[in-house]
């Protein structure tokens, strides 16, 4: 009897299947220097133990982005190793800065299930918890995903449909215990834009391009055990591809939005998001924001911007998100909106 794992299919899910994936991870510095080598990500509060120090924060945290890979990667021998691609997220909330020795683990819930019209894959839709060493919450979000079926003349299972907000109300954020920006130094940070400079649907163009590798994208998804065989194996998709991991996209989009959006310090929530078209090696990504809406919390010089952060294949200085027939225009890879804490 074989000792590998497969990897769930489709029919192998039932609504309400709880699933504690293995593997906790300790994130170390090393993870905030390999980010840093992978994304041109500038922040100043991850950057700088004294920026971040002087912000009111106790230890120096890392990338919001870093936390959330490292759970996502927990998720995927179990929910998406035969993945056809991940679809989309909804009512993540980063509960607690992650910081270096913190060890996240994660469990997920079923929440969904809706076989595809094909009869060969399905639409799998989980809520997934991280939570660090101590037994506390740091990262909570939902994501769907379209999974192969093993079976393909396996039944269908009753469609189910979870209802998910569309956005993370402000009142919800959770954020950092002493996070103060009233004494903030916009010098340091690279950008004196704060709160009031920024007007409900403004655009931003952050201009920067960057060419994705395969190198480059399969040494990220590595370093979060991200095991999904569509982004390492020629053999897994029929076009012979590699499959850029969707969170790639979005740290690669996220470390170019710092030219225009420096002081969007801290991510707060991600409201929803969808990876709209395949990313792979050759790609130049291009990225350009909208804010959507403001809010001011109750922490000292603390704004928070909802912003809607777009990646595209090669850049599109129009900054259009959809056509005239309501569809993604042509060449949009990520549709992120996420809410960002910034200085008043």
């Amino acid at each position: 009897m074989s000792k590998t794992n497969p990897g769930n299919f489709f029919e192998d899910f039932t609504v309400g299947q709880v699933i504690e994936h293995a593997t906790p991870r300790t994130i170390t510095e090393g993870d905030r220097a390999l980010y840093g080598a992978l994304y041109p990500t500038r922040f100043a509060v991850p950057s700088s133990a004294a920026f971040a120090a002087a912000s009111g924060l106790a230890v120096h945290p890392v990338e919001e982005l870093i936390g959330f890979h490292v759970a996502f990667g927990k998720t995927v021998p179990d929910i998406s190793l035969n993945a056809v691609a991940n679809l989309g997220y909804a009512e993540c909330r980063f509960h607690r800065p992650v910081v270096p020795g913190d060890t996240l683990r994660t469990s997920s819930e079923v929440i969904g299930l809706k076989q595809n019209s094909n009869g060969k894959s399905g639409v799998v839709y989980v809520r997934s918890t991280a939570t660090n060493q101590r037994g506390e919450v740091a990262i909570d979000w939902c994501r769907w995903v379209m999974v192969h079926k093993r079976d393909p003349e396996a039944p269908a299972p009753d469609a189910v449909l979870p209802e998910l907000a569309k956005v993370v109300a402000a009142d919800d954020l959770v954020l950092p215990e002493g996070l103060d920006f009233s004494a903030y130094d916009f010098g340091a940070a690279g950008e004196p834009h704060r709160y009031d400079d920024y007007a409900v649907g403004e655009k931003i163009d952050h201009v920067d391009g960057v060419t994705f590798t395969d190198a480059e994208h399969m040494l990220a998804t590595r370093l979060w055990q991200n095991t999904a065989k569509v982004h390492f194996n020629t053999e897994a998709r029929p076009d012979g591809n590699r499959l850029i991991y969707g969170g790639h996209v979005i740290s690669m989009a996220r470390a170019l939005s710092f030219n225009g959006l420096a002081n969007a310090q801290l991510i707060a929530a991600i409201n929803g998001g969808s990876h709209v078209a395949p990313a792979f090696a050759g790609d130049t990504v291009y990225a350009w924001s909208e804010v959507l809406d403001k809010a001011e919390t109750p922490a000292p010089g603390v704004g928070a911007l909802r912003l809607r952060l777009v990646a595209t294949k090669g850049r599109d200085e129009s900054m259009t998100l959809r056509n005239a027939e309501g569809k993604y225009a042509d060449g949009v890879l990520l549709d992120l909106d996420y809410w960002a804490l910034v200085p008043r």
